[in-house]
């Protein structure tokens, strides 16, 4: 056995204290997608340059994840922020 680590196996996360699967390929992030961000997403990885890819295609890697934690957070700070801003 070999130290290793297999490079077929995908990247994994922790959602609501439960491992899951991260789409590691540009077909598999798109399908993981919900299908009104699939247009935002093909235009962001045909946009990409070799120096950006990497950091489009880890955005996305994680967009694809559904995290509603995460997202409840990230709701209740826009709120504060928005709070904190005042009317416009």
């Amino acid at each position: 056995m070999s130290d290793v680590p297999r490079t077929d196996d995908p990247p994994r996360t922790l959602v609501g204290g439960v491992e899951v699967d991260v789409p590691n390929s540009i077909p598999a992030i798109r399908a993981a997608l919900p299908a009104k961000r699939r247009t935002e997403f093909d235009k962001a990885i045909n946009a990409a340059g070799v120096d950006e890819i990497h950091a489009v295609m880890r955005h996305w890697m994680l967009e694809s994840v559904p995290d509603p934690e995460a997202d409840a957070i990230l709701a209740r700070l826009a709120r504060d922020e928005a709070e904190r801003r005042g009317p416009a």
